[in-house]
């Protein structure tokens, strides 16, 4: 085994309300004046859009909100079309995971030949990124993904909307602008996904068994927050403390994630695919499942979750307070009242057995074992 071991914590975070009324100036004082907003066609009708965009005096900015559901290589290419046709010289990342996804690799495609599916991690083929990459920094409007600090993009294919991954430090955003008052707006069944989405990335980062106590640390300490938080965030969404704990949580878990994830986002990954569900959803409709078939294969790890996220019972405790907290923010029903049919779980189980998150799941799960989870989980 190799005694070496790379870590990298390197992306300036700008955090705090108002944080958004700084883009403007930070682009200026690098040269660039001709940004291209990516964001979703939702979103962009919103007021939150308009207001951002009151802030950017002084710059020539073109929008690009062509991202919807779960993206597509296609949303992509037509980013990048835009910003060809603007002649940008940056782009602004303005939304939740989807949106940030697409824009982290607008830039990627339109400075680089070729689709963006032929720069995905596993692509036999893949092709390298050789030119430098367009100015990029990043807003996130939720407090789920993280991605806004990730060096990932994942993009489905257009016809079976398998999920792909580009992966890369050079996709990373050059500067990230955390303001929690962007989540102010966010209906609760949107806050509650989203968090259910950060707080997963935190536990399935924590339990993975690959080595990165950095990770451990920042993994466990986030959900720590995201515990503290979710509840409030839905249930009173005016309440600026818990939205900008949920934030901080939400890129503390896309950090530690870099140590890998686990089955619940190979699950996620595959209701994605398979059934068009919104990510965030997803992994909640998974997590308690999942978690409970996960705890003898780490019991002290669940012995410490349950310590930081304060639940009386100890680590067997851990499964069934996710499921109750599920409750209290609304998420209810397994997959079959999310209208998950029975004749999709064969593909379900195929999709999820080859996505590679599962690889570093805490307990090793076989094909068998997804087709127990997915059952379990109806």
């Amino acid at each position: 085994m190799d005694p070496l071991h790379g870590f990298s914590f390197p992306t300036p975070i700008r955090f705090g309300p108002g944080a958004r009324k700084h883009v403007a100036r930070h682009l200026l004082e690098q040269g660039l004046r001709r940004p291209l907003i990516v964001t979703d066609g939702a979103l962009a009708a919103l007021p939150v859009l308009a207001e951002f965009q009151t802030h950017l005096s002084g710059l020539q900015v073109a929008l690009f909100c062509g991202v919807f559901g779960n993206p597509t290589c296609a949303q992509v290419m037509a980013g990048a079309q835009a910003y060809r046709q603007h002649q940008a010289d940056c782009v602004i990342g303005f939304g939740g995971g989807a949106a940030l996804d697409v824009a982290k690799v607008v830039g990627l495609a339109a400075s680089h030949e070729g689709d963006i599916l032929e720069y995905v991690w596993d692509h036999p083929q893949v092709r390298a990124i050789v030119h430098p990459l367009p100015y990029f920094v990043a807003l996130p409007t939720t407090a789920g993904t993280g991605s806004e600090v990730g060096r990932s993009s994942v993009i489905s294919e257009n016809e079976s909307h398998l999920k792909r991954v580009v992966f890369s430090p050079k996709i990373l955003a050059r500067c990230v602008f955390a303001d929690p008052e962007l989540t102010l707006s966010l209906p609760p069944r949107v806050t509650a996904a989203t968090g259910i989405d950060a707080l997963t990335h935190n536990v399935e980062s924590y339990l993975s068994p690959a080595y990165h106590p950095l990770c451990d640390g920042i993994a466990l300490e986030g959900t720590r927050i995201a515990a503290a938080a979710l509840y409030t965030a839905v249930k009173e969404p005016g309440d600026l403390q818990a939205r900008s704990d949920m934030m901080m949580a939400s890129m503390m878990g896309a950090i530690a994630f870099q140590k890998d994830l686990g089955a619940v986002h190979s699950c996620a990954h595959a209701l994605g695919a398979v059934c068009d569900l919104h990510h965030g959803l997803a992994n909640a409709l998974m997590l308690d499942t999942v978690m409970a078939w996960n705890l003898e294969a780490a019991p002290d790890k669940f012995e410490r979750l349950a310590q930081a996220c304060r639940i009386d019972g100890g680590g067997a405790a851990f499964a069934p307070w996710l499921k109750a907290l599920k409750a209290r923010i609304g998420i209810s029903g397994g997959l079959a009242a999310h209208h998950v049919q029975p004749s999709q779980l064969p593909r379900l189980v195929e999709v999820a057995s080859q996505d590679i998150c599962h690889r570093t799941n805490v307990r090793p799960c076989s094909q068998a074992d997804f087709e127990r989870l997915f059952a379990q989980a109806m």
